[in-house]
């Protein structure tokens, strides 16, 4: 099962149907997704109905509650292939339509959350989490696109809107020859915080729990990558620098210099010829007077300088 499909398992069994307000904000979220078809013109089959199909028993399940709650009792349920169908029937359509003719919803945050689930379920996908972070709800308009991000921004938390050239690429991809062409609109979030916020809003609480330990494991795990990177490029570093200062020695005691050094430098040249592996630090505590790292080093770089 898809981390998708169980944040919809979650949402869909939410025993929260009990303040008819909230059922209705809820279905007019699912009524305004890209999922649901609505045609309630008269056409010359009589095909007037409205639709949804998802791949969640308990999503349409969810829907079919939602009708019951609201006095819609005629409607079908059909499995075609993975995909499980509702099918509202002419009359029953257009009472829903009427019902929501002229809805707006109220600026209550128990409404707002139902609204912005119905939208989720309805046409909402949310990736795995352990490989990337990434949210979408597919919506009918523009208009719709701009109510949700309005309430989830009240909330603290940021969707974009896919831009309307992006868009239309989609629609075209979706498209078939005898497919009616649609007017969706996406918003989405690619930041895990974000993200995190939003099934928290829509009270997806164990899916919080989840992902939250996900985004831990991933933060630790791209930190521990940091260091080891961070270490790797620092030993790098170090090799790189000692195979330089052994060569300048190598080339003074050649050249017959060495012996003309400061015993200072000749006792720390030795000391890095016997132990190529050694840090800066390890050097300078072998010394008879040990010292730093820094005066480590610029003994180091003076040998380096002589050999020039």
């Amino acid at each position: 099962m898809s981390f998708s499909t169980e944040v919809k398992e979650e949402l869909s069994k939410l025993s929260n149907l009990a303040n008819k307000n909230c059922v209705k904000a809820e279905m007019y979220g699912y009524l305004n997704s890209n999922n649901v078809s609505a045609t309630l013109a008269s056409t010359s089959t009589g095909k007037c109905c409205i639709k949804f199909s998802t791949e969640s028993e308990y999503n349409i399940n969810r829907f079919a509650k939602l009708l019951s709650n609201l006095r819609i009792q005629k409607y079908n349920i059909d499995i075609v292939g993975k995909n499980f169908t509702i099918t509202i029937p002419k009359e029953q359509s257009i009472i829903i339509k009427n019902m929501f003719k002229e809805y707006k919803i109220e600026a209550s945050e128990n409404e707002e959350k139902a609204f912005v689930r119905g939208t989720f379920l309805g046409g909402g996908t949310i990736n795995n989490p352990k490989n990337k972070y990434h949210i979408e709800i597919a919506l009918k308009t523009e208009k719709i696109a701009n109510e949700v991000i309005e309430i989830l921004a009240k909330y603290g938390i940021n969707f974009k809107i896919l831009n309307a050239e992006k868009t239309k690429n989609v629609q075209k991809e979706v498209e078939t020859a005898k497919s009616k062409k649609t007017s969706k609109c996406i918003i989405y979030s690619k930041d895990g915080e974000e993200i995190s916020k939003f099934l928290a809003f829509v009270e997806a609480s164990n899916s919080v729990l989840k992902f939250e330990d996900i985004r831990v494991y991933r933060n630790m795990r791209n930190n521990v990558n940091r260091i080891v990177n961070c270490e790797t490029a620092n030993l790098s570093k170090t090799v790189d620098a000692a195979v330089k200062q052994i060569e300048a020695i190598n080339k003074l005691k050649q050249e017959g210099k060495f012996n003309k050094l400061p015993e200072n430098l000749k006792e720390i040249a030795e000391l890095r010829i016997k132990n190529p592996e050694a840090s800066l630090t390890e050097l300078g505590k072998m010394l008879k007077e040990p010292v730093g790292k820094s005066g480590v080093n610029y003994r180091l770089q003076t040998i380096v300088k002589m050999s020039g």
